[in-house]
């Protein structure tokens, strides 16, 4: 090969110049196929992951094909494109050769409330009974429907109680499309009076007044961080406009799925929430960034925001639906919005802070779905619905995904200062035959408690000291027919799924974890060095609490280990 100088050409010979650009070449078909998708939809970089939807709900997967077409459509690198589909889990990328998928897909839930109801059983049945060129049958992450377990999701349709019969039944049926069950409607909210709240601060209303009655009712995050939620307003109307607010509703915690309930019964209390948090700082567009596990809702704040548009309460186009796309990192605050702006899911260093620097660079209020819930029920009915709600020193209302070995799991709506004997107690106490054994009081992050431990109240900043925290509420009870040390395990699994991989000490901390925790007898001393480097040097949430699980089993199932 020679340069050749005339032309500044890498050439491989005389008359020998490449014909087309090197690498994977646009075919006319797919490149047809991907403009009659998209439509008229503005070619957007930050819609690059709805676009991937689009293709991937009419042709079952992403084929190199229609991959490169859309690169070609919306001026982007086939690597950007490439890097954005294979991040996330919902996506099934085929290259040239590749046998594409099945046209049915089976999601297992394998989360630990799942497994405690059998759900390893089940995916085995099912692998076993269904024929593979036809069905594919895949473990899955939570799916946010624990109080059914086992749970999975035959095409969009979610089966809670799952057994192979109602499966098979299902599938003879056509049943693979997601339910909606009667809920409360925008004709129906504004009967009982609803958004005149809203109109009202439109009108003459003081945000500081605003902010001031969130303060005093003592609201704070409830996706987990618990940050006082009014606070955060002022951070963000203290950077110039344009401003923005997004909507965390990814409820990946395995054991959560109180903002499913909540948006399932009663979508507009949280959407009014959101339009005043958002007319409180002045916010130029809200986005709501929900799971794709919940298409369900995805349907109903679909309908509803189109009815709030045509009732005139919100501009068209001002409220963004975003659908994730099978990705658990998405719920921390910086990675959901990396997700908005349509790139691969991965937690930013800070600072700066979403505040000042969110999404499209721009501040960004970022709330929970409950926290918004509950923004509208104090605006509505006043601070002192929560404030003065006390119990054991603590105040406020605490909503408990309530799942295990109880009788009656569910959200659970109580005092924030209620212990687990109250949590099992409302959830009708422990199953026949069923002695209780340990808890998990937040979420996998925040570990396992022994029932001995049952007089903390579970709030904000009582369980710190215990080195676990209540994090989104999310309670999974177990008995003494369940193994702790079982537990622990099937906690770390998921962190090492759901690893961004960004940063080195969550990646193959949580992996060789994994491969300790699966040794007869744990090697408490290494476990214990690899515990500190996770949570000395991982960049965000994942990696820093990944190590609870193990360190609390070791201190308090000793002799499980």
């Amino acid at each position: 090969m020679a340069l050749d100088e005339r032309k500044g050409v890498w050439k491989s010979g005389k008359g020998r110049g490449r014909r087309t650009p090197k690498g994977r070449q646009v075919e006319d078909k797919a490149w047809a196929e991907v403009r009659d998708l998209l439509g008229d939809r503005p070619r957007r970089r930050d819609l690059l992951i709805e676009f991937l939807h689009l293709i991937q709900d009419e042709y079952r997967c992403l084929s190199a094909a229609h991959l490169r077409a859309l690169a070609e459509e919306m001026r982007l690198s086939m690597a950007e494109v490439y890097e954005v589909a294979t991040f996330y889990a919902h996506f099934d990328v085929v290259k040239e050769g590749e046998t594409p998928p099945p046209a049915l897909t089976i999601r297992v839930c394998d989360s630990l409330s799942c497994e405690l109801a059998g759900a390893e059983q089940l995916r085995d049945a099912l692998e076993n009974g269904m024929d593979p060129e036809q069905v594919r049958v895949l473990r899955a992450p939570c799916m946010g429907r624990c109080d059914t377990a086992p749970v999975l999701e035959l095409g969009h349709n979610h089966i809670g109680h799952a057994t192979v019969e109602k499966v098979e039944a299902a599938i003879a049926a056509g049943e693979t499309h997601a339910h909606i069950d009667p809920y409360e409607t925008l004709a129906a909210y504004l009967e009982e009076g609803g958004y005149s709240e809203l109109k009202a601060l439109r009108a003459e209303g003081d945000w500081e007044e605003v902010q001031e009655k969130i303060l005093s009712s003592g609201l704070r995050g409830l996706g987990g961080a618990g940050f006082p939620s009014g606070r955060k307003w002022g951070f963000v109307r203290a950077n110039p406009g344009p401003r923005y607010l997004a909507v965390n509703g990814d409820e990946g915690e395995p054991g959560t799925f109180k903002d499913r309930v909540y948006i399932e019964g009663e979508p507009h209390v949280f959407l009014e929430g959101m339009l005043i948090a958002a007319w409180a700082v002045e916010a130029q567009r809200c986005f709501i960034y929900m799971r794709d596990e919940y298409p369900g809702i995805i349907e109903i704040l679909r309908r509803e925001i189109r009815a709030l548009e045509e009732a005139g309460i919100v501009e068209k186009d001002y409220i963004d639906l975003r659908r994730g796309a099978g990705a658990y990192i998405c719920g921390e605050e910086s990675a959901m919005i990396e997700s908005i702006e349509g790139k691969r899911g991965i937690p930013r260093h800070r600072p700066p802070y979403v505040a000042q620097v969110g999404v499209f660079d721009r501040p960004t209020l970022v709330h929970n779905v409950e926290t918004l819930y509950w923004v509208s029920k104090v605006c509505r009915e006043g601070p002192h619905i929560l404030s003065m709600v006390e119990k054991n020193g603590r105040k406020g209302l605490r909503s408990y995904s309530v799942s295990g070995r109880v009788k009656s799991p569910g959200v659970h709506l109580l005092p924030a200062g209620s212990t687990i004997m109250d949590v099992i107690k409302a959830a009708d106490g422990m199953l026949d035959g069923h002695t209780f054994k340990a808890y998990q009081p937040g979420g996998p992050s925040s570990g396992l408690l022994p029932a001995s431990m049952n007089d903390i109240p579970l709030d904000f900043d009582t369980l710190q000291p215990h080195g676990s925290f209540i994090g989104s509420a999310a309670v999974v009870v177990l008995s003494d027919k369940d193994s702790a040390r079982d537990a622990a395990l099937n906690m770390l699994q998921f962190f090492e799924d759901e690893s961004c991989g960004q940063c080195t000490p969550c990646r193959v901390g949580c992996e060789k974890a994994v491969k300790l925790m699966m040794a007869e007898k744990w090697d408490q001393p290494l476990l214990e060095e690899l515990c500190q480097a996770m949570a000395d040097a991982s960049i965000c949430g994942l990696g820093q609490a990944a190590p609870n699980p193990i360190r609390l089993t070791i201190q308090h199932f000793a002799d499980e280990i």
